[in-house]
């Protein structure tokens, strides 16, 4: 019993994080599978697909392409011929039009972006209600109803940045230093201007997020305004992926604010515990991270190779292999290089 006892509680502390590592494993297989059937469909040759790396667990023969079940459950890869070398065969990728080589190099990172709309779909209709930026009530003891903030308010900008939905309006209020935002709202069909809304605000990891104390209206759901949901939210969670990289540019936040995988894994985790459905804005978040982060113009990632077919559809010639290997490897030492840091700063922050 006292076995039984403790391997149950050690699924229980454990189940978790192997929901994270599963979670991880099906976005990395849908983004390499967005390669693979692209190149499938122009007829492109693919010598192998795989889930995870490492120590093959077992392996099945296709009729062309051999598919690998691999031991570390931590990510995949599509090998194509002629991917990354010359190759003599006419169905190589090397070989490829360029605008096939295009569209299947952007697979992977659209297949992430289709996933994020999917979930973010599974979100929606699970509410009962649809979100609105509308003021719906204030709390006990809230401060912006002083400022002039009124229920039946359209919250439209804030710091001048358009808000679409409540995503938006969450990433607003992080990382204001003193609580006092400047908004802009749709009042009984005119835009007023409230210059400075005061709110109290909270500290968490060194950044200040103003504490929200008001509600959003709801609206009942039909098949209109859950498809608009759908796709607003989404657009919301790519433009909060791209402002935070541009505010880490800019410094508003410091790497202290980033996170890699240990990190991830282990905020996945915490939100499992709370319950599955938890886990659904979270999934949405990482997928559409991960499709635009793969698109950005970075030597090493599907956005640096577009870049070079792109320079080969508008110079007639591609650019000589030798030279894009060298760019892509040194992109690759320096991503990885950033990886390291970032995971040791995650060590770092779970140990102490």
């Amino acid at each position: 019993m006292i076995v039984i006892s403790a391997f149950v509680s050690f699924l229980n502390s454990v189940w978790p994080y192997l929901v994270a590592v599963l979670m991880f494993l099906i976005l990395i297989v849908i983004h390499e599978f967005g390669h693979f059937i692209t190149a499938k469909m122009f007829k492109i040759k693919v010598n192998e697909f795989a889930v995870g790396f490492g120590p093959k667990l077992f392996k099945i023969q296709g009729k062309e392409t051999l598919y690998r079940f691999n031991l570390v459950p931590f990510g995949g890869y599509c090998a194509m011929e002629g991917e990354d070398s010359e190759s003599n065969d006419s169905r190589a990728f090397c070989n490829a039009k360029a605008y096939k080589r295009f569209i299947v190099t952007a697979a992977g990172a659209a297949f992430n972006l289709l996933l994020g709309l999917l979930v973010v779909c599974i979100i929606v209709c699970s509410g009962n209600l649809v979100g609105t930026t509308v003021v719906a009530q204030f709390d006990e003891n809230a401060v912006s109803c002083d400022s002039g903030l009124m229920v039946g308010d359209e919250i439209t900008h804030i710091e001048g940045r358009r808000m679409y939905t409540t995503q938006d309006i969450a990433y607003a209020f992080t990382a204001v230093e003193d609580g006092r935002l400047e908004i802009v709202v749709k009042r009984n069909g005119e835009k007023v201007v409230l210059s400075e809304v005061d709110f109290a605000t909270e500290t968490e990891d060194g950044i200040n997020y103003v504490a929200l104390d008001f509600k959003f209206l709801g609206e009942k759901k039909n098949f209109l305004n859950v498809i608009e949901a759908t796709f607003k939210t989404t657009f919301s969670y790519c433009r909060v992926v791209w402002f935070s990289l541009i505010d880490l540019i800019t410094g508003r936040f410091g790497i202290s604010a980033v996170s890699g995988p240990v990190g991830v894994t282990a905020t996945i985790g915490q939100a499992a515990k709370m319950g599955l459905l938890n886990l659904l804005p979270i999934m949405a978040l990482i997928t559409v991270n991960l499709g635009i982060f793969n698109l950005l113009p970075v030597p090493a990632l599907d956005g640096g190779r577009l870049v070079f077919i792109l320079l080969e559809m508008i110079l007639r010639r591609p650019v000589a292999k030798k030279y894009e290997g060298i760019i892509h490897t040194v992109g690759l030492v320096l991503l990885l290089g950033l990886m390291l840091i970032i995971t040791l700063k995650d060590v770092w922050s779970l140990i102490f």
